[in-house]
């Protein structure tokens, strides 16, 4: 009977250390949103931030945008060609980029990019004991170090959304006008024809800030729960990067269902 009941523990156990984690991680989101007036209050901080996730990532951004609008351009074209619809190529391409394909892809890299330098920061400051350093010196730290962050990423992600969304139609452009041949008037009015700015970029909009609370507050709460030791901060850091792409994945589908079944 030692088994079963053994088994049963360890089974109890680990439902009560997730849920554990769970009211924790709970706790500690509606302490950052309770937070953001106090963080935007001190400004300066939150610039450094969306200067740091934002500035350093825009980079891979812009050429991730760019090369997702050239297979855009390419596979649209191909596939409206067989229709006879090849001139709703713009629409075809700024559609998929701003309702879906720019904030999922720049979530995605944003989690690859910003989200493991905010684990592995929040980490280190952890590990070489900072933050037990500001907790003895009456300093708050998630007012501190972590609220700033957290508002940085809700403010850099949309942006950087919005970049990948506009180079990514640039790049549908260059292909499908410039190399393919598609009427430069038909792409671009067929595009501002089709695109409304509430529904489409509205909820695009929606999603990008979605999951840049997501991707951010996960980062954040790997960094601040993890061991403080160098294989701890490594394990928080892949776990960043998974947990924080398959909550953007799930959550796009229930936004999608949401915002485009109403």
């Amino acid at each position: 009977m030692s088994g079963p009941v053994e088994l049963l523990a360890r089974l109890g156990a680990s439902v009560r250390g997730g849920l554990a984690d769970i009211g924790d991680a709970a706790r500690l989101l509606l302490r950052l949103l309770a937070l953001v007036p106090a963080a935007l209050a001190r400004f300066r901080l939150v610039a450094d931030q969306i200067h740091f996730l934002g500035n350093h990532s825009l980079a891979i951004i812009g050429v991730s945008g760019l090369f997702v609008g050239f297979v855009l351009g390419l596979q649209g074209y191909y596939t409206l060609q067989r229709y006879g619809s090849s001139e709703a190529l713009g629409l075809l391409v700024a559609l998929s980029l701003v309702r879906e394909l720019g904030p999922v892809v720049t979530a995605l890299l944003f989690a690859g990019r910003a989200g493991t330098a905010l684990t592995a920061e929040i980490g280190l400051m952890k590990s070489g004991e900072q933050l037990a350093a500001m907790e003895m010196m009456a300093v708050d730290p998630v007012r501190r170090v972590l609220a700033p962050r957290f508002v940085g990423g809700l403010i850099a992600m949309p942006l950087l959304a919005a970049v990948f969304s506009a180079v990514g139609v640039i790049g549908g452009w260059v292909v499908g006008v410039l190399l393919i041949g598609v009427d430069a008037g038909a792409f671009w009015s067929q595009m501002q024809g089709g695109v409304d700015v509430f529904k489409d970029v509205g909820n695009g909009v929606i999603k990008s800030v979605v999951f840049g609370l997501t991707v951010t507050f996960v980062a954040l709460r790997q960094g601040y729960a993890c061991r403080p030791t160098p294989e701890g901060v490594a394990r928080a850091t892949t776990r960043t990067v998974v947990m924080a792409s398959l909550a953007v994945l799930g959550l796009d589908f229930v936004l999608t269902a949401l915002m485009f079944s109403i």
